[in-house]
C-alpha cells in the first residue's frame, strides 16, 4: 500500500518542481517492489496507478536528473517493474469476449470463482498505459488485449449506440444497464479520445465521435448529462456525479469549447452551492442524493478547469481555482494532510486520505496556476537523446495524461521501433541492390507509409500481425488526427466508486 502511494504521487512531486524528493522516491521503488505476492488485486487500479505511475515515472527520470541506463527509454528498471505489473494483469484478458476479469491474483491468476461481471470503465481503461508498454518493450501483446477489450465493448452496444454500466465478460450480456457517461462508463471514453490522440488512430476516434452522438441524442438535457436505459433511452436516474465532471475537459480535446464551457458552470454553480461537489447530485431537486453527500477531494471538475483554461483563458476557470483551494484548505487541512469531507451538506470529516488527492486534485490545481510548467510546453524546447535505435527527440510537450494524471510522454512511442529500423535498413539495401542492377532508381515504399496502395490493410486484419508491423498497419501517412499544439493534453476522469443500485 505505501509502495502504490508513491507510485501514485510520484510524477506529482516533478511536477510542482520538488526535484530531490523524486529522486530520492525513485531510488527507493528502484530497490524492488515485489509482485509476486498472494493478493487479489483490481485490474483497472493497478493499470492506472502502478503501471500507469511506473511508466510515466520511468519517462520523466531524466528530467528529473535521475541516472538512467544505457538504452533508455527503451530500458530501465521503472520501465522493467511496469512490464512485470503489466503481466501479473494478463491472465485476467483470457476471456472468450477478451473482456478482462475485474480482479486477478498476482501470484496465482484469476481465482476459480471470480465474478465475470466487471464495469465498462474497467473493460475499456488500458489503451493508454499497454500501448506505451508495448511501443517500449516491443511486445506487442499488451496493445493487443487493449484493443481487442475496446473493440468487444464496442460490438456490443447497444442499437442506439449506449453502452450499459456492467457487463458479464465471458457471455457479452449486460447485466446493468444504466447508459451515462458517469461512474463505471467514464474513463471508456476518455480512452477512445486520449488512445486516439497518443496512437494517431481515426478508428479509435471515429467510435468515440459515433458515441457522442448518442450520448448527445439520449442523455444530454439542458447541458445536464443523465443516466438512461441503453436499449430505450429513457430517463433511469436522473442525477449529475462528481465523476461526470471531467466530460467538459475531454469535450475540450475533441475542440467542442462552447458546449464544455457550457456544462462546465452548471457543475460550478453545484461547487458554489456547497463548497465542493457531492457524489450525487439530484437535477430536479437541486439537492445531494441521500447517502451520496460526501466530497473526497476529487480532482475532475478541477482538471476540466486546467483544460478549458488552456483552451480559453476565460477568467471564470481560475475562480473555481481559487475557489477550490480556499474551500480545501478551510473546510478539509487536518495535521497530517487533507481529509474527504464525510458530508457536503456540514462539512464533516472523514479519517481518510484518498492517493488520487495527490496524484490528482493538487496536480492540476498547480497546472491550472503554472502556465510556464514543463507540462504545458508547446514543442519550442525538446530534448534529443540517443537510443540504441538512432536519435529521439523527448520533452517537446504534448503530454497523454492517463485517467490517474500520469502523463506519458507521445514522442517516446516513436523511440523504440526496433523492427521499423531493421526493415528499413533491408530496404536500403534493395534499394541499392536494384541501383546496381537496372542502373536506375527504384523507389519501394516503407512500412509505415502504408496509407496507400496495397499495403494498406483494414485495421480488424491487423490483430494477427505482430509488433510494429501491426502498428504500423493501423496509420495512415497523412493521419486526420494530429496531437493538439497546446500541451494540456491530461487525464481526465478517475473511476473511483462504483454503484450498482439505482438511487
Amino acid at each position: 500500500s505505501f509502495s502504490l502511494t508513491l507510485i501514485d504521487a510520484l510524477d506529482t512531486l516533478l511536477i510542482l518542481g520538488n526535484v530531490s524528493e523524486f529522486q530520492r522516491v525513485v531510488n527507493v521503488l528502484q530497490e524492488g517492489v515485489d509482485f509476486d505476492i498472494d493478493v487479489n488485486a483490481s485490474v483497472f487500479e493497478t493499470n492506472i496507478r502502478v503501471v500507469g505511475g511506473l511508466l510515466s515515472a520511468h519517462l520523466l527520470s531524466k528530467k528529473a536528473g535521475v541516472e538512467v541506463e544505457v538504452g533508455w527509454p527503451c530500458s530501465g528498471p521503472l520501465l522493467r517493474m511496469a512490464e512485470e505489473a503489466a503481466r501479473k494483469l494478463l491472465p485476467a484478458f483470457q476471456t472468450p469476449t477478451g473482456m478482462p476479469y475485474g480482479t486477478v491474483n498476482l501470484l496465482h491468476g484469476v481465482n476459480p470463482g471470480e465474478t465475470p461481471v466487471t464495469c465498462t470503465a474497467g473493460i475499456g481503461t488500458f489503451i493508454v498505459e499497454f500501448a506505451t508498454l508495448s511501443h517500449l518493450t516491443g511486445d506487442p501483446v499488451f496493445e493487443d488485449v487493449a484493443r481487442k477489450a475496446l473493440k468487444a465493448l464496442w460490438k456490443n452496444r447497444s442499437d442506439i449506440g449506449l453502452v450499459g454500466n456492467h457487463i458479464d465478460v465471458l457471455t457479452a450480456k449486460w447485466v446493468a444497464q444504466d447508459a451515462g457517461i458517469g461512474a463505471g462508463v467514464d474513463s471508456y471514453f476518455e480512452y477512445l479520445v486520449k488512445g486516439a490522440i497518443l496512437l494517431q488512430d481515426k478508428e479509435l476516434m471515429s467510435m468515440f465521435l459515433e458515441y457522442n452522438k448518442a450520448i448527445k441524442n439520449y442523455t444530454k438535457f439542458d447541458d445536464w448529462y443523465l443516466w438512461v436505459q441503453m436499449y430505450k433511452g429513457t430517463v433511469s436516474m436522473p442525477v449529475f456525479q462528481s465523476l461526470e465532471a471531467y466530460w467538459p475537459g475531454l469535450q475540450s480535446l475533441i475542440g467542442d469549447v462552447d458546449n464544455a464551457m457550457r456544462t462546465f458552470l452548471n457543475y460550478y454553480t453545484v461547487w458554489k452551492q456547497f463548497g465542493g461537489l457531492p457524489e450525487f447530485y439530484n437535477i430536479p431537486q437541486g439537492y445531494t442524493v441521500d447517502k451520496r453527500e460526501g466530497y473526497p477531494l476529487r480532482p475532475e471538475l478541477i482538471e476540466s478547469a486546467m483544460y478549458l483554461y488552456r483552451a480559453t483563458r476565460d477568467p471564470t476557470l481560475l475562480e473555481l481555482g481559487r475557489d477550490a483551494v480556499e474551500s480545501i484548505e478551510k473546510i478539509s487541512k487536518v495535521d497530517c494532510g487533507f481529509a474527504t469531507i464525510k458530508d457536503l451538506r456540514d462539512h464533516r470529516l472523514d479519517n481518510r486520505m484518498e492517493s488520487f488527492f495527490l496524484a490528482e486534485t493538487v496536480k492540476y490545481l498547480y497546472l491550472l496556476f503554472d502556465p510556464d510548467n514543463f507540462i504545458h510546453n508547446d514543442g519550442s524546447v525538446f530534448d534529443v537523446v540517443i537510443t540504441p535505435y538512432g536519435e529521439c527527440v523527448l520533452n517537446a510537450g504534448g503530454y497523454i495524461f492517463n485517467t490517474e494524471a500520469h502523463p506519458i510522454d507521445p514522442a517516446a512511442l516513436h523511440c523504440c521501433r526496433k523492427r521499423k529500423e531493421e526493415q528499413w535498413e533491408v530496404e536500403d539495401l534493395m534499394r541499392e541492390f536494384y541501383s546496381l542492377k537496372k542502373n536506375k532508381k527504384f523507389t519501394l515504399k516503407r512500412a509505415s507509409d502504408h496509407g496507400e496502395g496495397e499495403s494498406a490493410k483494414d485495421p480488424k486484419d491487423a490483430s494477427s500481425e505482430k509488433g510494429g508491423e501491426k502498428r504500423n498497419s493501423r496509420k495512415s501517412s497523412h493521419s486526420l488526427l494530429s496531437c493538439p499544439s497546446q500541451s494540456f493534453n491530461s487525464k481526465l476522469a478517475v473511476l473511483g466508486q462504483v454503484f450498482l443500485d439505482n438511487t
